[in-house]
């Protein structure tokens, strides 16, 4: 006969739903979807203390930072948001705004920060649309008199994992000297307040294209918000000269890597990220996407290849389709083909249909994570989530 037996529990003994140090571990782990928190929020009373509760909303977009949804975009020249999400998870478009204007500039959004250079008093804002939350940075010495001069800057904003703290880059093209052009990078952190000192590297001399364009300079463009992949931030050079400025994040040096002469000929490049994290380059051939990857060699040589090939379907298989923005986490691209927008997921294929425009714009994909933390009953985001539910 056996001797085991079912012991009663003491009254005292929790079980891992019941102990609130157990049950907030458990919520934070949820989908880092809009909709998680307002669902858990109605199981009862108990959670809806819980996931209602505003240290616990910073936790749980904390601990999905590093692979947030896609919520929508921000229209580079208008700075309205625009939803992409279906219902449930939809945030409703007038949820987040940015200032904007002929001279409120969008530079790139990253990590659940939007940065917007103010041309009206030369200075940076660092926006966190999902608090409201807003950090005015005035313009670094060294390029104040560029940005007087309305020289073409270009920006990056991050945050090192869970890091309450950002950092800034700043970029732009000194041409001043003909024979010694040079690209100027800042770093900005919020965690001292302070810029560090100029960085340069020489750029290439330029060379025309063409006797139709003799005389014009090389620019970081500011058409294109940069990439972060693996320890390193790029940007677009274009002009006489198309190329990649980099910023090694832990050099926190610059350099200026050249695009081989027949890629460019395919037509124009996106940056992206390769597979396995490196540098990537994305182009458009028509009925198609080229994916190219830049691979270092032992001996430290680089070199460009062809990673994949991808055929799209009608109707994106045309000549007139172009790349309006790239989401680096969700590994997104928004197209624009015969008046539609569409994003298309470069891993899975899938693609859908965003809405018509005839007056297609740079988008800058926001990749946040949305808790609604006003909780079911106390703010209308949350309630409208669960409703749509």
């Amino acid at each position: 006969m056996s001797t085991l037996c079912c012991r009663p529990r003491s009254p005292a003994a929790k079980t891992p739903l019941e102990d609130d140090d157990l049950l907030s571990e458990i919520l934070l782990r949820l989908p880092p979807q809009p909709s998680s928190l307002p669902r858990a929020s109605l199981v009862c009373k108990r959670w809806h203390s819980l996931a209602s509760d505003r240290g616990f909303s910073r936790r749980f977009r904390i601990h999905h930072r590093r692979k947030p949804p896609l919520l929508g975009f921000f229209d580079g020249v208008h700075g309205y948001f625009q939803p992409t999400l279906e219902a449930p998870n939809r945030i409703p478009r007038g949820r987040f705004t940015l200032q904007h204007g002929d001279r409120f500039r969008s530079l790139g959004s990253r990590h659940g920060l939007v940065l917007i250079f103010d041309l009206t008093v030369l200075r940076f804002l660092v926006c966190d649309p999902v608090t409201g939350d807003q950090h005015r940075i005035a313009i670094p010495p060294g390029l104040e008199a560029r940005a007087e001069e309305d020289v073409m800057i270009n920006g990056a904003v991050f945050r090192n994992g869970g890091d309450a703290h950002f950092q800034v880059v700043l970029t732009t093209a000194d041409n001043h000297d003909k024979q010694h052009r040079q690209a100027l990078s800042c770093v900005y952190s919020s965690e001292t307040g302070l810029w560090g000192g100029l960085i340069s590297t020489p750029l290439p001399c330029e060379v025309p294209r063409n006797d139709y364009l003799p005389t014009l300079p090389t620019l970081v463009f500011p058409g294109k918000p940069a990439v972060v992949a693996g320890n390193s931030i790029y940007w677009m050079l274009t002009g006489n000269f198309d190329g990649i400025l980099e910023f090694d994040l832990e050099k926190q040096s610059l350099a200026v890597i050249r695009v081989p002469v027949h890629l460019l000929e395919i037509n124009e490049f996106w940056i992206v990220r390769a597979e396995g994290g490196g540098l990537g380059l994305l182009f458009l051939t028509g009925s198609s996407i080229q994916l190219w990857k830049r691979k270092t060699d032992h001996d430290g040589v680089a070199t460009w290849m062809l990673g994949r090939t991808i055929k799209l379907h009608k109707p994106l298989s045309l000549k007139s389709a172009i790349m309006l923005g790239y989401a680096e986490e969700n590994n997104v691209v928004y197209l624009w083909a015969r008046g539609d927008v569409f994003m298309v997921h470069l891993e899975s294929l899938q693609s859908k249909k965003l809405f018509e425009t005839k007056c297609p714009s740079h988008y800058h994909p926001f990749e946040s994570v949305y808790t609604a933390e006003t909780g079911i009953g106390d703010g209308h985001d949350a309630a409208d989530l669960v409703h749509h539910t």
